[in-house]
């Protein structure tokens, strides 16, 4: 080199560690597994994540240049991510780590200072590990006393057999970047579970690791898709190859034989497989029991060798009475233990039964709203939009009994607890609420669950409430899923929603993301339909209407005003009146508003419906962590968020988003602040206006005035998601004209 060259930029250290995340953003589990990697140092460590689809990408992306991001189609199978992830990594040891799994904080940096110390005979690390469900975290895994025996030392399989014992994950075991290199065409695969065995059979050495290094999240078996015929025969299949690879090697063949027949056994009776395919799996697996059984080996005693004698036999009929038997003694226990529930009781009585037993009404539809308050919200604009196109289909209403004199003239409806209500909800083809029905009633086979929410969340919702006392306090969250598995449809306004419903609810319903029927409003309602309202509110042209719409507060046991609105209300001036509008939470006797009825400037909306009307009335709308404001912003006017309790509601309740960092316009902290950005500019100045423009791009994503027809056609006239009209870009909507236009 000539002195006056450049000296080369020195190149970076070989990483002893490549940590491979691989797979879809399953119910929103990958951004959290990338913020605790991101929040702790990765000595020695560099972090791949092959994203499966957009959401995948999208969480992976915030996250660079830090971790490198491998984008992969979706559908993509765990096999090409992990073979993508892997052909990127640089590290000499790969820990592949699924996108819906986590991590114990400071692993990589332990796995990578352990990987440094092992001889490079060691080809598997094998780890422990905790798991993970909706309802519990961290639970202790069975094979940590498994890994203690086995000791720090090197060992060939042959030598500890007893280690194929270990859960079947790749997460629970660390390879050697060359080792699976060699041998990747044997481990490409789908199923997980083989290839984690087969790392184990094909490695010269392992060594073990008696540390929870791994956190298993288990997804609820009712949020994913029902397994294929054929999925449950190729779990023979697996082992059948799995005992190719031991065929010489006795000790080895012999556990494996064990663990084969365990796992087959459990899936026969734990799957619910259809009878016509669990009798085609029983008898693969009892030629499967029979052809591998090891000379000579022993069979378990009692009970476990009476299932293993049936399996071998091929003894279909004879385990099926041995399962029935022992599900009457259980339940026999239970009713003596538990009795039964007095809902139950009542809702299942005589003729509810019957009516079940009776067939589908097919042009029955049962609407309900808020805990069957009236006709109202997404199920309100549903049953308006099937008089155009089902009129065919009937309506029928569940209203409580103070509110049925409510009802527009002519409205179909029924009183819980009457003898009509079992009938119409046992006979209903279509079942419809914002809310849930309750737990007693029954989802026909062939009836349709669609449950239209009731707005977009920055509250936690569902199982994600889990951690906040005073948002879980009297919840019964078991009770919650089996509402939840009833849904056969849920209605999504946006891409966010979508995936806060998949975690907080997860179960398998299809997701329409087709925008809120309630919404449809703001994108077809014209000038005449503004001014009528203003005129119905005792709005004069000309004058700003200002709607203010807090939210509920769990920490709170009633509502206590945040704002001194008449203050507020003359802070304001002549020419701004202030809509109020208290939680439906809260009725009449305990609002603070009752006695604010009409005193001019300050009118209380509370038990004014729809409340889309007075959206389209508001020039403004100030909130604070009420979704009215997602809703709101379809009309692409002013929002100004009051958020004098944020630290508080956050911490009590939990949210999904920052609101403080992605507001939909100026944010105040006291009543002082929010006077002031409404007596100024500061409402609606160009800074306001580019929020909002950022938070409508966000969650208005698919409301362009068409929800409830596309919602109407799909559901109840069965139409193909090809068929439905294509939801309108953002930039080409027209939104309802302001007051001021419409005057």
């Amino acid at each position: 080199m000539s002195e006056t060259a450049a000296p080369s930029e020195p190149r970076p250290a070989t990483p002893e560690l490549s940590v491979v995340v691989h797979g879809p953003d399953l119910q929103d589990r990958l951004t959290g597994l990338l913020d605790s990697l991101a929040a702790h140092p990765l000595p020695g460590t560099e972090v791949i994540v092959a994203a499966v689809g957009d959401w995948a990408r999208e969480a992976a992306e915030r996250h660079t240049p830090a971790f490198r991001v491998v984008p992969l189609p979706d559908g993509a199978g765990d096999a090409a991510a992990r073979t993508a992830g892997a052909a990127h990594a640089s590290g000499r040891w790969l820990h592949f780590v699924r996108a819906k799994d986590g991590l114990p904080p400071g692993t990589p940096g332990t796995l990578a200072e352990h990987t440094a110390g092992l001889p490079d005979a060691v080809d598997v690390l094998l780890l422990d590990h905790v798991r993970s469900t909706w309802r519990a975290s961290a639970l202790p895994s069975p094979d940590g006393p498994l890994l203690a025996r086995a000791g720090g030392a090197a060992l060939a399989l042959d030598e500890e057999p007893r280690l194929l014992g270990v859960t079947p994950l790749l997460g629970n075991r660390v390879v050697r970047t060359e080792f699976w290199r060699a041998h990747e065409r044997r481990l490409t695969t789908d199923d997980e579970p083989f290839a984690a065995y087969a790392a184990l059979l094909l490695a010269d050495r392992a060594a073990c690791l008696p540390h929870p290094a791994y956190e298993d999240r288990r997804l609820r078996t009712a949020s994913l898709p029902p397994a294929a015929a054929e999925q449950h025969y190729a779990l023979v299949d697996r082992y059948e190859l799995l005992l190719d690879l031991a065929r010489d090697r006795p000790a080895v063949r012999a556990v494996l034989y064990d663990v084969m027949v365990g796992e087959l056994l459990r899936t026969f009776v734990h799957a619910g497989m259809p009878d016509p395919v669990a009798r085609e799996f029983f008898r693969r697996a009892s030629l499967a029991a029979l052809r591998r059984r090891p000379e000579d080996h022993p069979h378990p005693g009692g009970l476990e060798g009476v299932r293993r004698s049936l399996l071998e036999d091929g003894a279909y009929t004879k385990y099926r009475a041995l399962q029935a038997a022992n599900r009457t003694r259980r339940t026999v226990h239970a009713v003596l233990s538990t009795g039964r529930s007095r809902a139950g009781v009542r809702l299942r009585d005589h003729r509810y039964r019957r009516a079940l037993a009776g067939p589908v009404d097919p042009q029955l539809a049962v609407f309900s709203a808020y805990w069957d308050r009236g006709v109202a919200c997404n199920p309100a604009a549903i049953a308006a939009k099937l008089g155009d196109l089902a009129p065919h289909i009937r309506p029928v209403w569940v209203v409580t009994a103070a509110n049925a004199a409510l009802l527009p003239p002519g409205t179909d409806h029924v009183v819980p607890g009457t003898r009509r209500y079992r009938e119409v909800l046992a006979r209903a083809k279509y079942l419809v609420n914002n809310v849930n029905f309750p737990n007693p009633v029954v989802k026909r086979p062939d009836a349709v669950h669609l449950q239209t929410h009731h707005g977009t969340p920055l509250k936690r919702m569902g199982l994600d409430q889990m951690p906040y006392p005073a948002a879980a306090r009297g919840l019964d969250f078991a009770a919650l899923l089996e509402r939840v598995d009833k849904w056969d449809y849920s209605i999504s306004a946006n891409s966010h929603s979508t995936r806060m419903w998949q975690r907080a609810y997860p179960s398998r319903y299809r997701s329409l993301d087709y925008g809120y029927p309630r919404n449809d409003v703001y994108c077809t309602a014209g000038a005449a339909e503004v001014r009528a309202v203003r005129a119905r509110l005792g709005i004069a042209p000309g004058r700003r209407a200002v709607l203010y719409a807090p939210t509920h507060r769990d920490y709170e046991a009633a509502w206590t005003p945040r704002l001194d609105l008449a203050a507020l209300a003359g802070r304001l001036g002549e020419e701004t009146i202030l809509l109020v509008r208290g939680h439906y939470f809260y009725d009449g006797a305990d609002s603070p508003l009752t006695g604010l009825r009409r005193t001019g400037r300050l009118v209380d909306v509370s038990c004014y419906d729809p409340v889309e009307e007075l959206c389209l009335a508001a020039d403004a709308l100030v909130t604070d962590y009420s979704s009215i404001m997602f809703d709101y912003a379809n009309l692409d006017r002013p929002i100004v968020i009051h958020a004098d309790d944020w630290e508080t509601y956050r911490t009590t309740r939990g949210v999904y988003f920052d609101l403080m960092a992605e507001a939909p316009g100026p944010v105040a902290r006291t009543q002082e602040e929010l006077a002031e950005i409404l007596t100024t500019d500061a409402w609606h100045d160009e800074r306001a206006a580019e929020a909002r423009a950022g938070f409508r791009r966000r969650f208005c994503e698919y409301d362009d005035g068409r929800a409830a027809e596309r919602v109407v056609r799909r559901v109840f006239l069965g139409e193909d998601d090809a068929s439905l009209p294509p939801v309108l870009p953002l930039e080409e909507r027209t939104p309802a004209p302001t007051p001021e236009e419409a005057v």
